[in-house]
């Protein structure tokens, strides 16, 4: 059967077969604590046959969400603590985020923004948080760049989407304009010229930050998408979280960053899954990770490497935590290749 509807709760996904109708109950105990959303584009990459197809783990719930661990928090990353008006947060000397809306194309099921999300999340400013945003930004010049983000701001009209690229372009002390979005591959016939355009700033410098996790989530159609993007003359990075049973192994790792490099993306984070309520069964560990980064170098391409990063629970901030090359002894420096042999350095005579 062929669906030309976003699917919404666990009984779209049985209608559609995804999942049996003896987890129905069990699932919609899930969806009723977490939004749930597969679009038409992402649900015709799921091998419904397949029980770990990748992108099903993403986007299909599971009764391992109502698993918790003590070291989860419905605000991991610490947002809250440093958003002193609503929308913004202020974690950084020179840049802040800008949560205009709390809706997205798709819900993620490892998403670390998952209590605020959805149709009984946030929502989406007023005019009044909006105006109360703005003048925070516009009254500290030290912010250089403005990330927009959510909820997926893609999600808004393009005309909404003007409105906020204009606003934020009429501050003289903001440099850079970035948005953040999973909809080129959740919707990507939703990127239309008129929405690229409601990107483009003819003052400030304006990127896209893709979020993908499986290179079969470039589909050609997907491609186009950001295609049209790039085309229009703003770069696009992409950004990607470690996740159990989608890309925790080099061959998928690799795909993903091959492909993104191929649709003109540079590939910028590889995230450690945050510590989101019932997400535990699709985090990796630190120690994967880091193997993971190691086969990565020297057998990809450098345009093709993103930077492994931890989000520090409670608000610390970012910090790389990929693997160490460098060490040292009484002896001096000593580095690692890629292929795992150790050379002095410098080296002896």
């Amino acid at each position: 059967m062929l669906y030309d509807k976003t699917l919404r709760s666990a009984g779209d996904l049985a209608e559609a077969g995804l999942i049996d109708a003896d987890r129905l109950p069990a699932l919609e105990r899930v969806a009723a604590q977490y939004a749930v959303a597969i679009t038409p584009a992402l649900l015709d990459l799921i091998d419904a046959a397949d029980e770990g197809d990748p992108i099903a783990r993403q986007f299909v719930p599971s009764e391992a969400e109502r698993v918790t661990d003590p070291s989860e928090s419905a605000d991991p990353v610490g947002d809250g603590a440093f958003s002193p008006v609503a929308g913004i947060v202020h974690r950084y000397p020179d840049r802040v985020l800008l949560k205009a809306t709390h809706t997205c194309a798709v819900y993620c099921r490892f998403c670390f923004r998952r209590e605020m999300v959805g149709p009984d999340g946030d929502g989406t400013l007023s005019p009044d948080a909006l105006d109360a945003a703005f003048a925070y930004i516009a009254g500290r010049p030290e912010i250089w760049e403005v990330i927009v983000t959510g909820g997926d701001p893609l999600v808004l009209s393009p005309r909404r989407l003007r409105e906020l690229t204009e606003r934020l372009s009429a501050i003289d002390h903001v440099k850079v304009i970035r948005f953040h979005t999973r909809v080129p591959v959740a919707d990507p016939e939703a990127i239309t010229a008129e929405r690229v355009a409601a990107l483009k700033s003819p003052t400030k410098a304006v990127f896209v930050a893709l979020h993908a996790n499986h290179a079969r989530e470039l589909t050609p159609v997907a491609r186009a998408a950001c295609a049209r993007i790039v085309d229009a003359g703003i770069p696009m990075v992409g950004q990607t979280v470690l996740l159990k049973g989608v890309n925790d192994d080099p061959a998928a790792l690799s795909a993903l960053m091959r492909a993104f490099v191929e649709t003109r993306i540079k590939p910028y984070y590889l995230h450690q899954a945050d510590l989101a309520p019932g997400t535990g069964h699709m985090r990796v560990g630190i120690d994967e990770g880091q193997a993971l980064m190691k086969a990565l170098r020297g057998r990809l391409s450098g345009l093709a490497q993103p930077t492994y990063v931890l989000d520090i629970p409670g608000g610390h901030g970012k910090v790389p935590i990929g693997p160490d090359y460098l060490k040292s002894d009484e002896n001096g420096l000593r580095v690692e290749d890629p292929n795992g042999t150790i050379h002095p350095y410098p080296p002896k005579g």
